[in-house]
């Protein structure tokens, strides 16, 4: 037996002393028993992985819940996630997220399965934009040409949700809660004043009347361009949300406008009913006895969309692929949890050197980001173009600026009514932070061998001075133009026409089928049905990108202790460290 003696020294039962463990030796110690623990907990999550798969039993309801974050691509089945959920800065700890992708397939599965007996739409807080939820409302309804029911439940509606519930052949409401049926509305912050109080000013240098994503940082209030630009995609919007209620609800445009002033959030439960926006009041704690009545039996099950999607499908035998890419997010150059250039790249290089990829279908859902990596990305799409594989693009809630950058060039482009596309447009914004150094009493000085050596930290700390500003200009203006012939290559168009429609404009989907940057409606399916016909394949299989995280990566990614406040203050940090020239959009809140 070992003790320590009041040096601290290790003694031996005898009180012989014994030299304490170096470091190399306790290193080594730890990492035995991390990798001893690590076979273990291998071991036996292997197995929970290898019996992952969830068996569908007759009379069963697909349970889709509507609440977290929807996000394009789902990832892969985490036995870890309600183990941790409750980890300070977990990433399991933030808002759950669910897949589209694996929404629409359920829907496609429960429409043709007969195990599968309806589909029950529980809760009405999913998080998604109007394009999206289009994608689900569609599938829902193409869901209901089997003849199965489908069947709404929710203590209270969110807008874009009660938008995908309005196809159910019964809508549920509990008796405190609302459907939040009021317009729509977009808001944006301005910082201008805010920053002059603190000696920060940003200058801006821009391509495009609508280019408005800057305006925040130099305006208080909403220019007129900008205004026009939002008012156009706001009424489109709503417009297809009137449209699609009313021919569910057997509402009038003119009825749902009258409901929409009333803020039927605010309204009891009652005239909801009277209103007809809902069929039933009840509680939620009492939906069993109605799905017992629609399932015909009280020995019902239910599954939930992770557990659907565990389901075993055919798996196709065909060698040839058709790859879904999908593009979510900002796009940044080689950092990044969104669109990063670099790693974009070095997928498209491996999926270009697959003998067996006969088409592509890039999902886009990004406001945009660095010029410069949308860039590199259309350059590498174009590099599979030239090996003759047809790229098909399928657009989801965004596809703007930089999204559209990386789009341009596709053989074929599909978008939503809803998608909000264009914003054919640049900008450089470079911070002058002079006023701020002197209140606080910092000084620059140093040496230059050349004009412009310090132009950067001038930039920043000293303001830019007419000649810097031109080059800057002139740097933005160059990317405008290399992004507008980039879409009038891919388009087939003029670059005049090309610039006449650009200015950073935004536009829906729908209207940009009218103008030429669509080429037509429709969603991810119709992409990957076109990309089929492109490539004359009578055979495929699908395979997806990015490939799905393994779950230990995730594990070790959410038991990351940075805080937010600690992300933020680096991003500002990267921000402020060198001029940015952006193709991005703006990005407004649509409630």
């Amino acid at each position: 037996m070992l003790f320590f003696n009041r040096n601290n020294q290790v003694q031996d039962g005898q009180g012989r002393p014994r030299r304490r463990v170096g470091c190399l030796g306790g290193c080594l110690i730890f990492f035995a028993v991390y990798f001893l623990c690590s076979a273990i907990l291998g071991w036996i999550m292997g197995d929970a992985f290898s019996s992952s798969t969830v068996e569908l039993k007759d009379k069963t309801v697909y349970r889709l819940q509507m609440k977290g974050m929807l996000v394009e691509q789902a990832q892969e089945y985490n036995p870890f996630a309600s183990l941790l959920s409750s980890v300070p800065y977990s990433s399991y700890a933030k808002q759950e997220t669910v897949g589209l992708d694996n929404i629409l397939a359920n829907i496609r599965l429960a429409k043709n399965d007969d195990r599968i007996l309806g589909i029950w739409l529980d809760g009405g807080e999913l998080a998604t934009a109007p394009a999206n939820a289009k994608a689900i409302r569609d599938a829902l309804l193409d869901f209901k040409t089997s003849g199965k029911w489908i069947i709404a439940s929710a203590a209270s509606y969110g807008q874009t949700n009660y938008y995908i519930a309005s196809v159910a052949d019964r809508i549920c409401l509990d008796p405190t809660g609302g459907v939040n049926w009021n317009g729509l509305s977009a808001q944006k912050m301005y910082y201008t004043r805010a920053m002059e109080k603190i000696g920060v000013e940003m200058q801006i240098l821009k391509v495009g009347t609508f280019k408005s994503a800057v305006e925040p940082f130099f305006r208080t209030s909403m220019s007129d361009a900008d205004r026009k630009q939002t008012e156009e995609y706001l009424d489109g919007i709503w417009s297809e949300f009137k449209s699609a209620v009313g021919a569910s609800r057997n509402l009038t445009a003119d009825q749902l406008e009258s409901l929409a002033d009333r803020y039927m959030g605010l309204q009891p439960a009652e005239d909801h009913l009277t209103a007809g926006l809902v069929d039933t009041i009840v509680y939620a704690q009492d939906m069993d006895s109605l799905l017992r009545v629609y399932t015909g039996t009280k020995d019902y099950n239910t599954l939930t969309t992770d557990k659907l999607a565990q389901v075993k499908r055919p798996a196709s035998k065909a060698k040839d692929k058709v790859v879904v890419l999908y593009l979510e997010g900002e796009i940044t150059d080689d950092s990044g949890e969104g669109i990063v250039g670099k790693q974009v790249v070095k997928t498209l290089k491996k999926i270009r050197k697959d003998d067996d990829v006969k088409a592509l279908v890039l999902r886009v859902n990004s406001p945009g980001g660095s010029a410069n990596a949308s860039e590199q990305i259309w350059h590498a799409v174009q590099n599979i173009k030239a090996d003759s594989i047809p790229v098909v693009v399928s657009m989801g809630d965004y596809a703007a600026s930089g999204g559209y950058y990386i789009s341009c060039g596709a053989d074929y482009i599909y978008a939503e009514p809803t998608t909000i596309t264009g914003s054919i447009g640049i900008f450089g914004t470079v911070p002058n932070v002079s006023s701020l150094r002197n209140k606080v009493g910092l000084d620059i000085d140093g040496i230059s061998t050349n004009k412009h050596s310090a132009l950067e930290t001038n930039m920043l700390f000293k303001g830019m001075n007419p000649e810097e500003r031109a080059l800057m200009q002139t740097m933005v203006e160059r990317g405008y133009g290399l992004f507008t012939r980039r879409c009038a290559e891919g388009r087939h168009v003029d670059q005049d026409y090309i610039k006449s429609i650009g200015e950073g404009r935004v536009w829906l989907g729908a209207k940009g089928k009218e103008i030429g940057i669509v080429d037509e409606m429709g969603n991810i399916d119709d992409a990957i049905a076109k990309a089929v016909e492109l490539a004359g394949l009578e055979s495929y299989k699908l395979s997806y990108y990015p490939e799905k995280t393994d779950p230990f990566e995730e594990l070790l990614k959410s038991l990351d202790n940075t805080t937010e406040e600690e992300k933020l203050i680096l991003k500002l940090r990267e921000f402020c460290s060198q001029p940015r020239v952006m193709a991005r959009m703006d990005e407004v809140r649509i409630q």
